[in-house]
């Protein structure tokens, strides 16, 4: 199957030239099902992407949006500020005994602006806020969100240049592996905090992504992330995990860090925690650490009481009885394999990745550009990740079927050898 684009008139002439992925997938989408999208022609289309990780449980998710009807159906509140309502009770209380009580973690839970930019700016406010410093420091290849605050923590120079203006008060350090195992973790880190003269001032925190997606698919070692945890201690630093993308069970556990066995100071969630692809996000932190003021970070859609309603649903769904991490690493395992054998056939490709978060890297950076090109001709949605979109990034549904998985992966080892 080959797709012909339509015509895309009134999103050419005018919607701004700001938008990107409409450029890779030209065409004009209808309705969605599981791991499946379907266009106005009725071509029906793999999708490998899953709305950059936020429909984890797939698109229209039959008990997700059972539950949304319902409650629009008896007309419960849709907008409700940051106001007590029965669904952010709900969801509290799901989210409390489902997700914080078993893994033992002190969390408050504070609802920012519905975005994953709000959560982090958020967090990085009050770490500045508890402190009483404003330095904070990022990692390279790290993306944390398009807000100037976040893009200040952010390594990608084409989104930094949108700014308009200095980025200031972060500090880039070499993430996991960054020297290609040369230089021991954190020597130059450690050296910058103990030395007078290095010009580092304190930071008040470290803002980390246990697997960078944006950054192409770099996995941060268990070690690693407690030798940083261990570092923040020492030097007095608060940890603050950027789980945005990679939270809610995109790498097996619920939370991205859980493997590592840390618990960090501040979390920030968004994406996939309504579970239906509805604007929400979390910051997550611990209890002595809630020195707000009432009001002193505000949002007007911090109270998207649909999202809560179908967010208390996922969780009551999908993580009561630990089946979701089980089958998540059974589905990694499916998507390893086939990428050892692309490898194994292309000398100038490689892969990483953890749970159903995977990244095949060619050493030409256009190659691939074509085969996300030859993908979507066949009927597969792909993106590019990496600072020269030199990575294939793999982002399927968590409740993917394996015969689904299996055809899409088919449908990227084809468009590989299609474009060598």
């Amino acid at each position: 199957m080959t797709i012909t684009p339509p015509a895309l008139s009134v999103f050419e002439s005018l919607e701004s030239e700001v938008r990107s992925y409409c450029r890779g997938w030209p065409a004009v989408f209808d309705r969605a099902q599981g791991a499946r999208l379907t266009d106005e022609d009725g071509h029906s289309y793999l999708d490998f992407f899953a709305g950059a990780g936020s429909l984890n449980y797939g698109h229209n998710n039959p008990v997700l949006k059972r539950a949304l009807l319902d409650y629009i159906e008896r007309d419960g509140i849709t907008h409700g500020l940051d106001m007590a309502t029965t669904a952010k009770r709900a969801f509290l209380e799901t989210f409390e005994n489902v997700v914080l009580r078993p893994r033992d973690l002190p969390y408050k839970v504070m609802f920012p602006g519905p975005t994953g930019t709000n959560a982090v700016e958020s967090a990085l406010k009050l770490a500045r806020k508890v402190k009483g410093r404003e330095s904070v420091v990022s990692f390279t290849n790290a993306f944390h969100g398009m807000s100037l605050g976040s893009l200040a923590v952010t390594g990608n120079a084409f989104k930094r240049a949108g700014a308009g203006i200095p980025l200031v008060h972060g500090t880039p350090m070499p993430f996991d592996n960054y020297f290609d195992g040369t230089v021991p973790d954190f020597l130059w880190f450690e050296r910058l905090l103990e030395d007078q003269g290095s010009g580092l001032n304190k930071p008040a925190a470290v803002i980390v992504e246990t697997v960078q997606g944006e950054g192409g698919i770099n996995v941060a070692r268990a070690e690693w992330l407690r030798a940083l945890q261990d570092l923040c201690h020492r030097q007095d630093m608060l940890l603050i995990v950027d789980d945005i993308q990679m939270g809610c069970g995109r790498t097996g556990g619920f939370f991205s860090f859980e493997e590592a066995g840390i618990v960090p100071d501040i979390v920030t969630l968004s994406k996939s925690i309504s579970g239906y692809g509805l604007p929400m996000s979390l910051c997550l932190f611990k209890g002595e650490l809630d020195i707000w003021e009432p009001g002193e970070h505000n949002g007007t859609f911090r109270g998207n009481n649909p999202a809560f309603v179908t967010a208390a649903a996922a969780l009551d769904a999908y993580w009561a009885d630990g089946q979701m991490e089980k089958q998540t690493l059974a589905r990694g395992e499916q998507v390893e394999q086939t990428l050892l054998a692309i490898c194994g056939e292309e000398a100038e490709a490689q892969f990483r990745g953890r749970g159903l978060v995977w990244g095949l890297e060619f050493t030409d950076p256009a190659r691939a550009s074509a085969v996300c090109a030859r993908a979507f001709e066949l009927g597969l949605l792909l993106e590019t990740s990496g600072p020269q979109s030199e990575v294939v990034k793999l982002l399927p549904p968590l409740t993917i079927s394996p015969e689904e998985l299996d055809e899409g992966l088919r449908t990227l080892a084809r468009s590989v050898r299609e474009t060598a």
